[in-house]
């Protein structure tokens, strides 16, 4: 969420290599496939990126909802490339419900992430 947050607000400073950067980090710390993580992120900064500026213009509701559908995506990739890759992974669906937790904390993350921003007068 804190990368599709960025994405959107300073596409030409965080992009597509800060996703594959932040990606490797996360697959470091994770333990997991490099590339794992890192490959599900950049799809996500990608489709961010190519909707930056209608995602603006959203109201926080319908930002929301494209945050679930964002995130929805980047776990389901998780999960698929985990099974693929032979790691032990669960059988159920119950991974995705951190994509509708990430939905609800959206609006308050947004306003928090917004206002440090501002704080820092970062352009």
């Amino acid at each position: 969420m804190v990368l599709i947050y960025w994405v959107m607000a300073l596409p030409y400073r965080i992009g597509i290599g800060a996703a594959w950067f932040a990606g490797l980090i996360l697959d470091i710390l994770e333990g997991s496939i490099l590339g794992l993580n890192a490959m599900a992120l950049v799809i996500i900064a990608y489709v961010t990126l190519s909707l930056h500026l209608r995602l603006r213009m959203f109201s926080s509701l319908q930002q929301a909802g494209l945050v679930l559908a964002l995130v929805g995506l980047n776990l389901t990739l998780s999960h698929w490339l985990q099974i693929i890759t032979g790691q032990t992974v669960a059988s159920n669906l119950m991974f995705l419900m951190a994509a509708l937790t990430s939905a609800v904390i959206w609006p308050s993350l947004f306003q928090l992430l917004r206002q440090i921003r501002r704080s820092f007068d970062v352009h």
